[in-house]
């Protein structure tokens, strides 16, 4: 008899790879969010790939993970206070139920984010009126 590698991958589902790209905001100070989203990340069973920050306050992250971990790694980056563009909520969605239907198939599959955050400084600082002294405040 012979062995026939044709049937078996007739047989096997096409592997469709998951790599996202995903914008988002943040108002967490840069360098705590890419330690945060580091940590929550590794203790869901993910790798991290790269990770960077900008003068700007840009934050770029790549990431892979277990599709089977899906679900967790949304829940981690939303519990990192990073609020997901509407697209991102969609992607993330999407490839949650898609896991979740064919689990059995794909759980062990590699997903690739690559994150994107805009993050807003929470320092408040004095505005300074038009002349260049500091705002009279009422008494």
């Amino acid at each position: 008899m012979q062995l026939g590698s044709t049937n078996r991958a007739s047989a096997q589902p096409a592997i469709v790879p998951w790599a996202l790209e995903i914008q988002a905001v943040s108002a967490v100070e840069p360098s705590n969010l890419v330690r945060t989203l580091t940590g929550a990340i590794l203790g869901c069973g993910g790798w991290v790939l790269t990770r960077s920050t900008t003068d700007r306050g840009r934050v770029n992250v790549l990431f892979e993970f277990e599709r089977a971990a899906c679900v967790e790694i949304y829940t981690a980056v939303i519990a990192c206070g990073i609020d997901l563009s509407r697209n991102g909520h969609i992607r993330m969605t999407e490839l949650c139920q898609c896991t979740r239907n064919h689990l059995s198939v794909c759980g062990t599959q590699i997903a690739s984010i690559e994150l994107e955050i805009q993050t807003s400084s929470l320092k408040t600082t004095t505005s300074k009126a038009p002349g260049g002294s500091a705002p009279e405040q009422s008494r």
